[in-house]
Order: C-alpha cells, then structure tokens, then sequence
C-alpha cells in the first residue's frame, strides 16, 4: 500500500453544537457520505476519523465531533472526547448557523486562540435563510445582523450551504490558506545533509522488528535521504564495522536504533556524525529544543520522584518492551533504584500533569505533530519537563553529546546547560 500515513496528514477537526450539519460538511468537503447523518440531534458519538485526499487540500484527516452543547453523563464523555481532538487538530472549523454564537461556541474559540489553533466559522444552512430567522415573538435576526457580530469580533467565517454546496470551494481554498506553516515542517534530515552524502541507517533484526518490514520511522528517514539526492545505506548493527570498512567514501552520518546506541558508538568513528531515529523524531514531531531542555531534568531525579513513560501507540508490548522494560531497567541502573514510574499509551494522556517530575515521551511517529507539540507545551506550562527516548537513551550511555553534534543549536543549548 502507498499511503500518506495519518500521522503526516494535514488533520480538520469539524466542531459546533448539536445538528448544526458537522457530518454534512465533511460529507460535502469529502465529496462522499462518510459520516452518520440524521435529523435527530447528538448522533456523533464518538470522533470520527477520516483520513482521505481531498482536492485541491490534498492528503487529510476528517474528524467529526460530538456536539459540544451534550448534556448528560454520556454528553461530558463525549465532550471530553471533543477536547482530546483539540490536541491534534491543525485546523478547525466551528459551524453555526444563523442563531449565531452561543456559551458553547465561545469557550471553543477561547480554546482555539489558547491552543493556536487556526479556525473558520463556517456559517451553514444559508439556503433557509433568504429573508430573516424568527427566534421568538419579540425578537428577529436575519445574516447581516450575525456577520456584522462576526467582523466586530474580528473572526474569519464564510457561509455555506451543505445542502446545496454553496461555497464549499472556497472554504477548501480557506482551509489551505489558513493552515499552520507548522503543518509543513522541514524534512526529517532538513539542514542537516547535503546532496551526494552517504548516510548509513542501522536497523537491528531483532523481537521487537516487525516481521518482514521496516517501522514507519525508518521507511520515512529513508526516503527522506532519496529526496535529498544523498545516498542510503542499510545494515544491521551486527555487520556495522564490515559495512563502515568497506567505504571508500567517508559517510557523512550514521542512523541507529537508540536500544542499540551504546554498542553502535564503540563502532563509528568519532568523526563521523552519530545520532538515532528517535532523536531526529524529537525535531521533526516536536520541539528539539524543549526536549533537549528536559534532558537537564534527566540529572535532578531523586529517590520517589514519579515519572510518566507516555508512548502515543498502543502496540503488543513484549518481554523486553522499549518502554515498559528498558527504559524503566536502564534508570534504576544509571540514576537511582527508587523511583515510581507511571505509564500511559495511545490516547490516555492525562491534562493534569504536576505530579510528575519528568515525563519520558516516545519518538510520536504515529501521531502528527500538532498533538506531539501539544504534549510537550502541555507538560512545560505546568513546568514539568519532558525528553523523549532517544535523548534519554543517549544520556544514560554517556553519549547524548556526540547524538546532538550534528545539530548546532542543540547541541550548544545541551553543553550549555
């Protein structure tokens, strides 16, 4: 399969109360009938993922949200289903209609503009509109009346009609034009490589490889050196000397595995450029920089303090798991036996943070990086720091400096610490 994985789509959160036409729109942007649509309020559920190429957007992720107005023990589920959307939504859309704006919709656009969130209010079923709305015996709006409150609010909206599919063009034209320049990040080896380098990728064959095929990370950094015009080399970490030995040009960088950075350092020399996967995922998911910030914390742990392992998949976890098992063995090694770690995976990412000294976070290949900078902003705001695993890897082996030699700004910021 030749898929633009979910995790580098560009993802469209669709918000509003109930039966404002949430599924109907993305029915109408997607140009088929994907989400559930009925004339009974509060039909969505749960979000609704769909990931899909929509003209001229190209590669996206559709989510469908809960109507935010639920009321009820299964409305604040679904509401909190609807805030842990706001995490990785790059940019949304909030439909209303011609009652205009309500307690609801004004709390989710607080929330936007705290998050950063670009947003359009979409103002939909025009179409039953032509003249005035009636509200009550004493009361009367019509169109004029709710864009006139929307520009004094200074808020970006449009008004479309699912029905007909009035404007919804140029609300795709919107989506482009208003979408985060965050969404298009550099390339994973962006700045970092030049054209005609020899970049060597070691991937160990081990329990935890997938059997018959490489993990996304690899895939991705790999086809990443192709579109630099740099030349790729894959070994196991069992043939790295053999491999290194018979270059006759010097390679520019070495890739590894962090479980193996320890080992694959012995191996390189010195003046070739060494780092891991999960540490050039650490700059092209998240922030290096906060990360590499958070590693200082790495150095202050004491006995008791609780640390929170968050890994943002929910893969089979084996005997020697990465998260679970090594990273957990490797600490009480290096640093201190007492210490009371805590886990979380896939979606269950607490918001309440403080309780935590450190939060150890995996490389976020499976989500995108609007959720995996959420996290990060999440945990620096409630000023518990966060490091992800290859920098914490690296650090346990004595090597974190040699891994951040290859980018400048880290590296200074880490020797400077």
């Amino acid at each position: 399969m030749n898929k633009t994985p979910t995790s580098e789509r560009l993802h469209i959160a669709i918000f509003g109360k109930r039966n404002m036409g949430k599924s109907s729109l993305i029915n109408a942007l997607a140009n088929q009938e994907i989400s559930i649509v009925s004339e009974y309020a509060g039909t969505t559920t749960d979000p609704v993922y769909k990931s899909m190429e929509i003209f001229p957007i190209g590669p996206v992720t559709l989510i469908d949200t809960a109507g935010i107005d639920d009321i009820g023990d299964l409305g604040k589920l679904r509401i909190q289903k609807t805030e842990e959307v706001l995490r990785k939504t790059d940019i949304a859309l909030l439909v209303i209609d011609i009652e205009g704006l309500n307690e609801f919709d004004e709390n989710l656009i607080r929330e936007f503009k705290n998050r950063n969130i670009p947003f359009i209010i979409t103002i939909n079923k025009v179409d039953l509109d032509p003249e005035y709305f009636l509200f009550s015996e004493n009361e009367t709006r019509n169109l004029a009346m709710l864009e006139y409150e929307l520009k004094e609010l200074n808020l970006n909206f449009i008004k479309i009609s699912v029905k007909t599919g009035e404007n919804i063009d140029l609300l795709k034209q919107m989506i482009i034009d208003g979408s985060p320049k965050e969404f298009e990040q550099p390339g994973i080896l962006s700045g970092l490589i030049n054209p005609g380098d020899h970049i060597v990728l070691v991937i160990p064959i081990d329990s935890g490889a997938p059997k018959g095929r490489l993990i996304l990370p690899q895939v991705q950094t790999i086809r990443n050196i192709l579109d630099s015009r740099c030349i790729v080399h894959a070994c196991r970490n069992t043939e790295l000397t053999e491999t290194l030995e018979n270059f006759r040009i010097k390679p520019k960088l070495v890739i590894t595995d962090s479980q193996i950075f320890e080992e694959v350092s012995g191996k390189v020399p010195e003046d070739i450029f060494l780092t891991s996967f999960s540490i050039l995922f650490a700059r092209y998911k998240g922030d290096l920089m906060k990360l590499v910030e958070g590693a200082k914390a790495l150095k202050e742990l004491k006995p008791g303090d609780r640390i929170l392992i968050a890994e943002a998949c929910t893969h089979h976890q084996q005997c020697d798991d990465i998260g679970r098992v090594k990273l957990p063995a490797w600490i009480r090694k290096f640093i201190h036996q007492n210490l009371d770690f805590h886990f979380v995976n896939g979606k269950d990412y607490p918001s309440n943070l403080t309780d935590f000294k450190l939060i150890l976070h995996c490389g976020g290949c499976m989500i995108n990086r609007k959720e995996m900078l959420s996290r990060i902003d999440s945990g620096v705001a409630q000023q518990v720091p966060v490091v992800n695993y290859g920098l914490t890897i690296a650090y346990l082996h004595g090597i974190l400096d040699r891994a951040l030699k290859i980018f400048p700004e880290a590296d200074e910021l880490w020797n400077g610490i």
